[in-house]
């Protein structure tokens, strides 16, 4: 059975507390396990959720800020220590270069990881590395507005049909012809009749996912919400302090929250609290005045499972 759920390695935000580490999420995701923002304590909090270097294919940053990064470092260092064989990309904003430079390089190290490092510039879809070249899903990026050049990122799986046991044996199709039927659309049936995909399954709408972190509110921070089935954003700040927040490029618990209900968000993680604050009621009771959809105020060690795929009608079986 495949696995799709959001491991939280950390929720604080620049200033760790004694209940929040630095940033760090893990999206599990079919074969894949994406790390976005590994900051400062990452290794130690892949230890506690149970997540090993080898787990990982993607490392994926927003910004260059220490919280967002710092454990970068740690992290390819312990892939080269565990000798991962495959690919691991690391995309981040094109103009932190130098700081990315510095952290792989922070100290003596043998490496033997396979790092492929993505810079990214204009808004787009991020390739994927060489020796997967098809994970299931499309992971694009956009310009987020923050106090550094930073990004947000959303994952895409495509519309897809599944097959419907009974339909399939009322048409008398099993073995390699099915095959066939999902590669070509179409096969013809022991009886001589045409049966197409449609036929004999219902259309299995994809998935998504969006990770949106320092940033005050703008357009693409809707356009990488929009719709999706799990939104992981940013609530630094209580809208009471909406000044420090507009100051500091960040948003609000009612900011993110109120992205979410207009962007048809089906569940949401809140995360990357200030230190100022002691109860996380207090983001729940500001989130839930406006969004009454599946909702996490995320702690340390938490594991948010993707809300199970849309239902669709599956079709009547009728003349072909």
């Amino acid at each position: 059975m495949s696995r799709r759920e959001l491991v939280v390695l950390g929720t604080a935000s620049m200033v760790p507390t004694r209940t929040r580490n630095h940033n760090g999420y893990v999206l599990f995701w079919d074969d894949e396990a994406i790390l976005f923002d590994p900051g400062e304590g990452t290794q130690r909090q892949m230890t506690f959720a149970g997540v090993s270097a080898t787990d990982l294919t993607r490392i994926a940053i927003t910004h260059l800020h220490g919280d967002h990064s710092l454990g970068l470092a740690g992290v390819a260092q312990r892939i080269s220590g565990d000798g991962v064989r495959h690919t691991i990309p690391v995309s981040y904003p094109a103009s932190g270069q130098r700081w990315i430079d510095h952290l792989l390089d922070a100290s003596a190290h043998h490496r033997r990881g396979h790092l492929l490092e993505q810079p990214l510039t204009t808004d787009g879809t991020i390739p994927p590395p060489p020796d997967r070249p098809d994970p299931g899903f499309t992971l694009s990026h956009r310009r987020l507005d923050h106090t550094l050049e930073a990004v947000g990122y959303r994952l895409d799986e495509p519309d897809g049909h599944s097959l419907d046991p009974t339909l399939l044996a009322r048409h008398g199709l099993a073995g390699p012809v099915v095959g066939q039927l999902q590669r070509d659309g179409v096969v013809t049936a022991p009886d001589g009749r045409t049966v197409t995909l449609d036929d004999v399954s219902a259309p299995r709408p994809g998935q998504s996912f969006a990770f949106v972190m320092d940033t005050r509110l703008c357009d693409a921070v809707l356009e990488l919400a929009e719709g999706v089935d799990l939104l992981v954003i940013e609530s630094t700040f209580l809208d009471r302090d909406l000044d420090q927040a507009e100051r500091w490029g960040h948003l609000t618990a009612f900011q993110a929250a109120k992205v979410a209900a207009e962007a048809g968000v089906r569940h949401l993680v809140l995360t990357h609290f200030s230190q100022r604050y002691t109860d996380p009621r207090e983001f729940e009771r500001e989130a839930r005045s406006v969004f009454d959809g599946g909702l996490t105020v995320a702690q340390d060690l938490d594991r948010v499972p993707v809300p199970r795929r849309r239902s669709r009608q599956a079709p009547q079986l009728g003349a072909s």
